[in-house]
C-alpha cells in the first residue's frame, strides 16, 4: 500500500470533520486526585503535558497515559482522569474554575487546600489541557460510529512536534485574552483534534478494524471519501465499485467486511445523517431536503428517514 493514499484519504476526512462550539481548560491537579467528567454529546480530549495519570472509562479498563500522551474520546464518553486508580474521583465541575472569557478557563485541582498557584506548585503539579468540541457531524452519524469510544495518542509530543506549540499557542490565546480568541482557539482545536486522530492512526494495530481499518486501505478509503464528499449524489454500485477500481462483488464484499454494513445502508445512512443536519442546523424546509436527495416525492423521503433516523424529519427542527 502507498503511504501517500493512506495520507491523502485521512486528510480528505479529516477536513469533513470540522469541530464547533470549542470549549478549552488548562487543569493544574495536585496529588492524590480524581476527577470524573460526565457522559456528553460533544467530544472531548486529553493531552497530558506534565505528570502521568489514569484514565477509565465504562468500557475499557484502566490506561495509563505518560507526558506527552493524548487521547480523544468522540462520542463524550464518561471518563475519569487519576493520579493513581485508588483515589475517589470528584465532578470536574465542582473544582474552582477561573473563566478567563466565554469557553476557557482554568481549573486549580488543588485537592488538599485552595492555594494559589505559584510557580514551586507548578513545578510538582500534574498539568493536563483539556477541551470539549463538537464535530459538524451528528453524534451518530455513521462516520463517527465507526469510531472507537477512546482514540489514544501515544507520545504525540514527540511524534508530532507541533502539537507543543500549538497549546502554547492555546495558552498564550487564554492568557492575552485578545480579540477573536475563541475562533483562534477553535482553529488550533481543530488541528490538535486532528493531530490525534493522525497519530492514532498511525499508531494502532495492523489488524485493527472499522474505522481505522477503512481509513488505512485506500480503496475503501477513496470510497468513503466520495461519499461523504457528495452525500446528496445518487450513488450506484457500479459508480462506487468504480471509485474503488474493482468489480461489483469484490467491491460489496471488502466494503462490507471492513466497514461493517453494506455499501447501499452506509450510503442510506449518510444521506439521512446529512439530511438531520440540513434541517435541524439550516432550516431547510422537508420538501427541499427530498428533492436535493433525489426523491420523487416528500413522502417517500419522509418513511425513508425515519426507518433511520427513528423520527419523522419534522421532528428534527426542535432537537
Amino acid at each position: 500500500m502507498d503511504p501517500k493514499d493512506t495520507r491523502d484519504t485521512l486528510t480528505e476526512i479529516l477536513l469533513g470533520m470540522r469541530l464547533e462550539g470549542v470549549e478549552y481548560g488548562r487543569c493544574v491537579m495536585r496529588e492524590p486526585w480524581a476527577v470524573a467528567f460526565p457522559s456528553t454529546r460533544e467530544a472531548r480530549f486529553h493531552f497530558v503535558a506534565q505528570g502521568s495519570c489514569w484514565m477509565h472509562t465504562q468500557t475499557t479498563d484502566w490506561i495509563h497515559l505518560n507526558p506527552g500522551d493524548a487521547v480523544l474520546l468522540p462520542r463524550g464518553t464518561f471518563h475519569i482522569m487519576a493520579s493513581s486508580r485508588e483515589v475517589p474521583a470528584v465532578n470536574i465541575d465542582t473544582l474552582s474554575r477561573n473563566v478567563v472569557s466565554e469557553n476557557l478557563y482554568l481549573v486549580n485541582g488543588d485537592f488538599a487546600s485552595t492555594r494559589s498557584v505559584n510557580a514551586r506548585d507548578e513545578t510538582a503539579a500534574h498539568i493536563l489541557f483539556c477541551g470539549a468540541m463538537r464535530f459538524n457531524l451528528d453524534p451518530l452519524h455513521p462516520l463517527l460510529a465507526m469510531m472507537p469510544n477512546v482514540m489514544r495518542a501515544y507520545d504525540l509530543a514527540k511524534r508530532d512536534p507541533a502539537v507543543l506549540a500549538m497549546l502554547e499557542a492555546m495558552e498564550r490565546e487564554v492568557a492575552l485574552d485578545r480579540i477573536g480568541a475563541c475562533g483562534i482557539l477553535a482553529r488550533l482545536a481543530d488541528v490538535l483534534a486532528a493531530s490525534i486522530i493522525r497519530a492514532w492512526v498511525e499508531c494502532a494495530c495492523s489488524d485493527a478494524t472499522g474505522w481505522i481499518a477503512a481509513v488505512r486501505c485506500p480503496q475503501i478509503g477513496r470510497v468513503l471519501a466520495a461519499i461523504h464528499r457528495e452525500p446528496e449524489r445518487e450513488w450506484s454500485l457500479v459508480e462506487l465499485a468504480e471509485v474503488m477500481g474493482a468489480s461489483r462483488s469484490s467491491f460489496v464484499e471488502k466494503f462490507s467486511n471492513t466497514v461493517g454494513e453494506t455499501p447501499a445502508k452506509y450510503v442510506a445512512r449518510v444521506k439521512m445523517f446529512q439530511a438531520r443536519h440540513w434541517i435541524a442546523r439550516e432550516g431547510m424546509r422537508v420538501a427541499v431536503v427530498a428533492r436535493r436527495l433525489g426523491y420523487e416525492s416528500e413522502a417517500s423521503f419522509s418513511r425513508a428517514f425515519k426507518r433511520i433516523i427513528g423520527h419523522p424529519p419534522s421532528e428534527a427542527r426542535v432537537e
